[in-house]
């Protein structure tokens, strides 16, 4: 847990929940706090379960690590990782795959910075996690300062059409579809401090949804889920249209939240998966891949 990027503080805090959930399950657990990639590991470790967020930990750097070391963990492998991380790589997997997603471009830090979509947009830092870096524009004037704020987190920039509509959240846990879960900040907005600030944000699970459209976001979830190659579980965020109520996918994240008021622990627990479940449920995974050496 913990880690070197700007989700750190948030790391932390899942990471002593995971802890606290397994020894009451009856694993033996060390806390192991990320600061680089010199960390240390207990000689004996099984399994390393990972509850970092952002850079280093979620995309694929510590995955990658691990692997070198020969020590199993939890959640997506190296390349699933990188490529959910990197938004501009994810859009590209959804296209070619066919998972709807809202219209997008790419900007580079050396490239010109011109956008053709029609405003409002969404100004994202393509490499950032935790709506670090995401900015909405709704005036033209706006434009400019959004990416120069998206290019301080990395050098290249996704800018995505916004979509009204209501926000949702579809956890995956094995090849079990979780139940949507939908989520209202009470800014309207659903950034960093709706995210951690307590009582900032409602949420309801199940979402209020006929099972036509609970499904259809189901379906959708499942099929980015295998798309990007992802494994174990992730939580595919998606944004549900004004009107027509069509699932647009946001992102992936595979290493989500796991507070025991997280969303992925909040979708579990609607399906009847405690919290203490959940996580054990994570390292038996992991330790069959171990058993199976892949």
């Amino acid at each position: 847990m913990g880690g070197p990027s700007a989700e750190r503080e948030v790391s932390l805090r899942s990471g002593a929940a995971v802890s606290a959930g397994l020894r009451r399950a009856g694993w033996r657990v060390c806390d192991v706090d990320v600061r680089g990639p010199d960390f240390v590991l207990e000689p004996d470790t099984a399994v390393a379960f990972l509850a970092l967020h952002g850079t280093f930990g979620e995309d694929g750097t510590l995955q990658r690590l691990l692997e070198e070391r020969g020590v199993a963990y939890t959640g997506c492998g190296v390349q699933a990782s990188h490529d959910c991380f990197d938004k501009a790589i994810s859009k590209r997997i959804f296209e070619a795959a066919g998972v709807p997603s809202a219209r997008y471009e790419v900007l580079t830090a050396n490239g010109p910075r011109h956008v053709t979509l029609p405003l409002p947009v969404v100004v994202k830092a393509a490499c950032q996690g935790s709506s670090v870096g995401v900015i909405i524009v709704r005036d033209a004037g706006a434009l400019d300062s959004a990416l120069a704020e998206a290019f301080r987190y990395g050098d290249h920039v996704v800018v995505e059409e916004f979509v009204a509509g209501r926000e949702m959240t579809v956890g995956i846990l094995g090849e079990t579809v979780l139940p949507v879960v939908e989520v209202r900040p009470k800014t309207g907005v659903y950034d960093y401090a709706s995210k951690y600030t307590t009582g900032a944000t409602e949420y309801e699970v199940p979402a209020r949804l006929s099972e036509t459209t609970a499904r259809a976001m189901q379906a959708v979830a499942l099929k980015a889920f295998h798309a990007a190659g992802c494994r174990d579980y992730s939580r595919i965020d998606f944004l549900l249209s004004q009107g027509d109520e069509r699932p647009c996918v946001l992102e992936i994240n595979t290493l989500p939240g796991m507070t025991e008021t997280s969303l992925l622990p909040k979708a579990a627990g609607a399906a009847g998966i405690g919290f203490e479940d959940l996580c054990s449920r994570m390292v038996m995974m992991a330790l069959e891949r171990r058993v199976r050496n892949v």
